[in-house]
């Protein structure tokens, strides 16, 4: 295959060996319903500057999982380089050597992620090469983070079971000083390494000399070592309060990409614009809550020329009132939710592969197979999950259209 290429090529590799003493088989474990490697992989296809996401592995399990959510492996890692104790130069090394004498592949800039990190900042892939691209003379870019310590006041062994200071600095005894006086250090979090091919290639190095920071909030900050780390991270993400790329499911067949341009957006009601729950009045009428957060969103949507309609079975007013608010088209009290469907898609002359379809439980299954995109909301019945080709994260009433309107205006710009 011949794949020459150079300026412009951004290729991202993962990295994920079969062997883990610590947590075995850690990097197909499941964190919120995903394996752990799944994550990288997410964040690399939904950064718009990366053109190829592959994995490094010597393990085939591994493997298969990292290509059903979309990343290419186009070799398997050697046994040698996936040691205990092998550092991660020499991996780099090979995949890019294998990748040039293979297909003739060299990029410009290479990603490297670790699923060990899978709490990255929505975005935070293109600002990175964007740093590197901004400075000619950078060698990398490294995420970083302000420690909770620091090294200034740090110790390590001496004789005689005395402490020496870590560090020899110009201060006299730095580790009595107020921290405020002390120079600003930075820990390397691992979530984000934009290096360039050369640094690799030519200096045999992956940070050179010239090494650019992007500034890692602390609270995207969990390190996946111990089962402790997952329990953290499943919180983090189930708090709702980190704005990550989260997996898209496994779905037969692979995975869908975004339709190119969006036709038509459809939004089921209940569960998607609502948290599901119904208040039930005195006087027997009822009530649900939704999120004043989605009208701002949909209606920049609008201005950005999204055609949007909501199908629902509900034949309760509310629905058509709420529809009302925000501007959208509304068919409620419907039989046969697919017909529906494609009644609106012939009607405005749509194609149903351009066709986004947003659900949250099984009555929305048939919906979601016959477009070209689905969509599910964090709490999303299983049927649903399986089906959707992109999961969000949030839920349904409490911030989910809001999450994909800021996703789809994201994807425009």
């Amino acid at each position: 295959m011949d794949r020459m290429v150079g300026q412009g090529e951004v290729l991202a590799v993962v990295q994920a060996r079969g062997g883990s003493k610590g947590l075995p088989r850690k990097n197909l474990r499941l964190l919120a319903g995903h394996p752990l490697v799944s994550y990288p992989v997410t964040s690399a296809r939904a950064a718009k500057a990366v053109t190829r996401v592959i994995i490094s592995t010597d393990d085939e399990e591994i493997a298969e999982v990292a290509r059903d959510y979309g990343a290419e492996t186009p070799f398997m890692r050697p046994a040698e380089l996936a040691a205990d104790d092998t550092p991660d130069y020499p991996l780099f090394e090979h995949a890019l050597a294998w990748l040039a004498e293979h297909e003739d592949y060299r990029p410009e800039i290479v990603i490297q992620l670790r699923p060990t990190t899978p709490l990255r900042p929505r975005g935070m892939l293109d600002e990175a090469i964007g740093i590197l691209r901004s400075d000619p003379a950078a060698d990398c870019v490294r995420g970083v983070t302000i420690p909770k310590q620091t090294p200034y006041k740090m110790w390590r062994d001496g004789e005689d079971g005395c402490l020496l200071p870590l560090m020899e600095t110009e201060f006299a005894e730095p580790y009595n000083m107020p921290r405020q006086y002390l120079p600003r250090t930075y820990w390397q979090t691992g979530h984000v390494d934009a290096i360039r091919a050369t640094t690799i290639t030519k200096n045999r190095s992956l940070t050179g000399t010239r090494v650019r920071p992007i500034m890692i909030d602390v609270n995207f900050c969990v390190d996946i070592d111990t089962i402790v780390d997952f329990d953290l991270a499943e919180e983090a993400i189930r708090q709702k309060h980190l704005d990550i790329d989260f997996p898209r499911p496994v779905a037969a067949g692979g995975i869908r990409g975004w339709p190119q341009p969006i036709e038509l957006l459809v939004f089921d009601f209940d569960g998607v614009f609502t948290d599901n729950r119904v208040y039930v009045l005195e006087d027997g009428r009822e009530a649900v809550a939704c999120n004043r957060g989605d009208g701002m969103g949909l209606s920049m949507l609008r201005e950005a020329g999204v055609p949007m309609v909501v199908l629902s079975t509900e034949t309760n007013k509310v629905v058509d009132a709420r529809c009302r608010k925000l501007r959208l088209e509304c068919r409620h009290g419907l039989s046969d939710k697919r017909e529906a469907l494609r009644a609106v898609a012939r009607e405005k002359g749509v194609n149903l592969e351009n066709v986004v379809y947003v659900g949250n439980d099984v009555n929305d299954v048939e919906c979601m197979e016959a477009v070209g995109f689905s969509i599910a909301v964090a709490d999303a019945h299983a049927a649903a999950r399986e089906k959707s080709d992109f999961l969000l994260s949030q839920r349904g009433g409490d911030g989910a259209v809001r999450e994909l309107c800021d996703l789809i205006l994201q994807r425009l710009r």
